[in-house]
């Protein structure tokens, strides 16, 4: 008897993550996908990571992007919609950077960052940018820390400055939620104030097709390592649809 292939999944990584930020999930959902995890290398644009995740896929296949790479997911679908049979953004956003005070303000902070990565390393950098970023709750939780901080570690200051770059121009992708038409799934921590539940409720509205909306507790914006189990059921859910 012929046995049916996996279904395949794409995981995307946010800014400065690896394999890592999905290791978890990628393990408990290889029962039931074919899991693949894109690494990012000196893409300057979230169209350049769109193309570099398109090159690597298969002709149809669910994606799930965390963060920048739930944009990235967004950019996917823009280009190639036909080959994307479900999408799942978690911890992300859609709007362009602002072109006012507040679009400035980003910037200054994101170079701000770069610069403690060139000049004190990017350990340095990673422990001042991480409080934020998880549950403060786990702010002394040191091994969920040092697998951040290890992370963001395996990264140079070029591929930073190259993310850095490609989030500050990133694109409106309000028409590319209102053109989803396959199963989506949006996935926010309690505790994420960069990218609050709020947000992951107003995507899903503009969401033509079936979507859905999991809010994790006593979580921040690092939801797969926070909460890797709450995050993989959600996603299993999603793919078994």
């Amino acid at each position: 008897m012929r046995i049916a292939p996996l279904p395949p999944i794409l995981f995307l990584p946010g800014l400065l993550c690896d394999r890592e930020i999905w290791a978890y999930q990628s393990r408990v959902l290889a029962e039931v996908a074919e899991c693949t995890t894109v690494e990012w290398s000196g893409e300057n644009s979230l169209g350049k990571m769109a193309e570099t995740a398109l090159r690597i896929a298969p002709e149809r296949f669910a994606v799930a992007g965390h963060s920048m790479g739930g944009r990235v997911a967004l950019e996917i679908y823009r280009a190639a919609p036909q080959r994307v049979t479900r999408i799942a953004l978690l911890n992300t956003g859609y709007l362009p950077r602002a072109q006012d005070a507040a679009g400035e303000q980003e910037a200054r902070n994101r170079y701000a960052l770069l610069e403690v990565a060139k000049n004190q390393g990017m350990r340095a950098m990673a422990r001042q940018w991480l409080p934020p970023m998880i549950n403060p709750a786990r702010h002394g939780d040191h091994a969920l820390a040092e697998t951040i901080i290890e992370m963001f570690a395996r990264k140079t200051p070029e591929i930073f400055e190259a993310q850095i770059r490609a989030l500050l121009s990133r694109p409106d992708a309000t028409p590319v939620l209102e053109s989803i038409r396959c199963a989506a799934l949006l996935i926010s921590g309690h505790e994420d104030t960069w990218s609050p539940p709020a947000r992951h409720a107003d995507m899903a509205a503009k969401i033509p097709g079936p979507s859905s909306v999991v809010t994790v507790p006593d979580c921040g914006h690092m939801s797969t390592l926070e909460q890797p189990a709450a995050v993989a059921e959600a996603l299993g859910a999603w793919l078994a649809g």
